[in-house]
């Protein structure tokens, strides 16, 4: 039985929300405005006839649009959908009480994804590769993707040879993809370790194919040469599964916000540093102190450094921030701080920055919610916001990157 439905918002999911008997409805693959023919489940809706479709509707750029759950956003228009973006970012930070000065949206480009996460399984037909189908565990098989590089995307036949040695049997397990200056470094992960004869096949395959490296939850199978990126002017090489923003632009955007604030600090402590994203660019101006949980990554910095020459100094430290944020006290000797932390925030961290007198301090996050609360516990202790960059570096979908600038005097 289907229920006709206007739809009035777009949720910060991504999904168009419509008022029913029921209560409110969840509508994905619609837009404000639209009216709908709807089949009703749990609060969550599928679309049966779309009988008014919006003007802001568009065409998507990809075969499998509403198959794949890859992406949800492709039928909107630019504009409309880019200040939508702009918006979560507005409401988590304005639902938090906070004064700040929010710039435009930077956007981001088609075919520019270098770090891929693909769903993949062996089964009668072959190997399958692909995303899972929105709000599914059913795997979808590709052919294109339009946000991913073509470095990528020109090999997903070569992935699928690369998947059908590793097997796994008919359970789904995950092929990270990253496109390097070396080529392709792929990573599986929850397939089980392979043998001895897998090894094998798998080596002869990766040299074969020109790829860069294959490895297996974080062991080496095979390496003809290091994947490598340039973060600035240092050359370095990526740790097996390690952490890189997802597109090229929007590393540089954040990139230039965070040396641009911090320019004129003398000392600076990069918190949640991966392997040196921030740290080597910040390195051209001031010494940097890099903070990171992950040996692969301290290591990667560590190594880099050490080659190339007109850096200030560079020191590392392993350190998991969540157990054992800096103190206020161990905050003293630095005047410029960044910290970039996973999607849960740094709440704790923040508690302490809030404490310093570090007088300038750049956010990085993906999760404006999480941001919120952080910029929320540093606005208390005294920090001033004093600009916030959204950046759409997750193109048609409801993630958005954002960087926080604040001082202290």
């Amino acid at each position: 039985m289907s229920t006709r439905v206007t739809i009035e918002r777009m949720g910060a999911g991504g999904d168009g929300i419509a008022a029913t008997a029921a209560g409110s409805a969840y509508v994905p693959f619609s837009l404000p405005g639209e009216v709908a023919n709807v089949a009703l489940e749990n609060g969550r809706a599928t679309m049966m006839a779309l009988l008014e479709p919006s003007p802001e509707r568009i065409a998507p750029a990809c075969r499998h649009f509403e198959e794949c759950g890859g992406c949800t956003l492709q039928h909107w228009q630019d504009g409309a959908y880019q200040e939508w973006k702009r918006s979560l970012v507005q409401e988590a930070l304005g639902g938090r009480g906070l004064t700040f000065k929010l710039d435009p949206l930077v956007p981001c480009q088609p075919e520019t994804r270098r770090r891929t996460v693909f769903a993949v399984r062996t089964s009668e037909r072959g190997a399958v590769l692909g995303f899972n189908r929105h709000l599914s565990h059913e795997l979808i098989d590709i052919a294109e993707c339009p946000i991913t590089v073509p470095e990528i995307v020109s090999r997903l036949d070569d992935l699928r040879e690369v998947v059908a040695v590793l097997g796994g049997g008919m359970k789904p397990f995950k092929l990270t993809v990253t496109s390097t200056a070396s080529g392709l470094d792929i990573t599986a992960s929850g397939c089980g370790a392979p043998d001895a004869a897998k090894r094998q096949a798998l080596t002869g395959l990766v040299i074969k194919k020109g790829f860069a490296r294959l490895s297996f939850e974080g062991e080496i199978i095979v390496e003809p040469r290091k994947p490598l990126v340039h973060f600035g002017k240092v050359p370095v090489f990526l740790p097996p599964g390690g952490f890189l923003q997802a597109t090229t632009d929007a590393e540089n955007a954040m990139c230039d916000l965070v040396t641009g604030h911090l320019a004129k600090a003398k000392k600076t402590l990069d918190l949640f540093c991966g392997s040196g994203t921030f740290a080597m660019r910040i390195a051209e101006k001031s010494s940097v102190h890099a903070v990171e949980n992950d040996q692969g990554a301290v290591a990667a910095i560590d190594r880099s450094v050490r080659f190339v020459q007109g850096l200030k100094p560079v020191s590392v430290e392993r350190r998991d921030l969540f157990r054992r944020p800096f103190l206020a006290r161990e905050l003293a000797p630095f005047n410029g701080l960044v910290f970039d932390p996973p999607r849960a925030g740094a709440e704790a961290q923040a508690i302490e920055i809030a404490k310093s007198s570090v007088s300038k301090v750049a956010a990085v996050s993906c999760n404006p919610v999480t941001l919120a609360r952080d910029l929320s516990i540093l606005v208390k202790g005294g920090y001033k916001i004093d600009r916030v960059v959204p950046i759409d570096q997750f193109l048609w979908s409801s993630h958005v990157e954002a960087v926080a600038l604040l001082s202290k005097k």
